[in-house]
């Protein structure tokens, strides 16, 4: 696949539920976005950088959907669902992957900043599209079809200082 170089055009793509998800039950920590970024773009040129959260109502929600704004990213935001039974659901799969096929004509690269295995197929059409798909998120709880069917993974258990608050 293509190898990285400063002319790449790189989309970056953050599932911010999963990655709060490990960076919580794991490490008890929050993640750095503006690191996360940095290390994505690789001093390529950043077309799209896109942060998929979910709106629960929580204390301080606005500020950090504010700060991801600040650091670069463009928000896509849902809205938690709470069903009759209690349980609540909300997720940006089918969001992040239809931003992914649709960005990829006008891309060399896209990263993928998440460790769910719901990727994996996505991961596969945008190779046969050729394109580069790089997966970025926490080995402990990436999935290995993901890791599999991207064409690099960069773990960011391996430098979670920087990667995380």
């Amino acid at each position: 696949m293509t190898e990285i170089h400063p002319d790449q055009r790189v989309t970056v793509l953050a599932d911010a539920q999963n990655l709060y998800h490990t960076a919580q039950s794991v490490y008890s920590r929050n993640i750095d976005y503006s690191s996360l970024l940095s290390k994505a773009a690789q001093n390529r040129r950043v077309t799209r950088a896109i942060a998929y959260v979910i709106q629960a109502d929580s204390p301080d929600e606005d500020r950090f959907f504010d700060a991801l704004t600040e650091i670069g990213f463009e928000t896509k935001i849902k809205a938690l669902k709470t069903f009759g039974d209690g349980s609540k659901k909300a997720d940006w799969d089918v969001g992040m992957c239809l931003d992914a096929i649709t960005l990829a004509p006008k891309v060399d690269t896209v990263v993928l900043c998440t460790g769910d295995g719901d990727f994996a197929r996505l991961a596969m059409h945008l190779r046969h599209e050729g394109v580069r798909v790089e997966v970025m998120g926490f080995e402990e709880s990436s999935a290995e079809e993901l890791v599999a069917a991207a064409d690099a993974f960069i773990d960011l258990s391996e430098r979670a200082d920087t990667f995380l608050l």
